[in-house]
């Protein structure tokens, strides 16, 4: 079995609801995995919109998720440390937790939501960026799986 990633609520590909967005309450998006593989001991995860204007922007970072972990529900609280022992990182709006799509006008974006299987816990403090995220997960990942959600205004 491969490592697989979902939502729930919102098919591959399709469009990301307003409220999920800057435009609504900007609430997380509802996640669930299946078929880890085995040796791993947490998940990160890391969701960000290859389409901005500047370059990849990052709109989410959680890392240390229990390995027992198979979900996350909609609305995670912008928290530092989640009652799991999960930590959030910093996304590019400059703050903890989640942060929605928010593109300017035009064509819709690309929100890719990548979930990584870990060998072990990463140990950063709460507030890391993805670039120390991917740095800590470099030769630790034993598998990977994506989701992508689109929006535009």
């Amino acid at each position: 079995m491969t490592l697989t990633l979902t939502s729930p609520a919102i098919g591959h590909g399709e469009t990301i609801p307003k409220k999920h967005t800057c435009d609504g309450a900007d609430v997380s998006v509802p996640l669930v995995w299946r078929d880890p593989p085995a040796g791993g001991q947490s998940f990160a995860l890391i969701a960000d919109d290859p389409d901005a204007p500047g370059g990849t922007w990052v709109h989410w970072v959680l890392y240390d998720l229990p390995a027992d972990t198979r979900d996350l529900p909609e609305g995670v609280p912008r928290d530092k440390t989640l009652p799991s022992g999960a930590r959030q990182g910093k996304n590019d709006f400059g703050r903890i937790g989640y942060g929605g799509p928010c593109p300017p006008p035009g064509r819709p974006h690309r929100y890719v939501f990548t979930l990584y299987a870990v060998d072990r816990k990463l140990n950063l403090a709460p507030g890391a960026t993805k670039a120390q995220v991917v740095s800590a997960l470099e030769s630790h990942t034993v598998g990977q799986a994506q989701w992508m959600g689109r929006y535009g205004r």
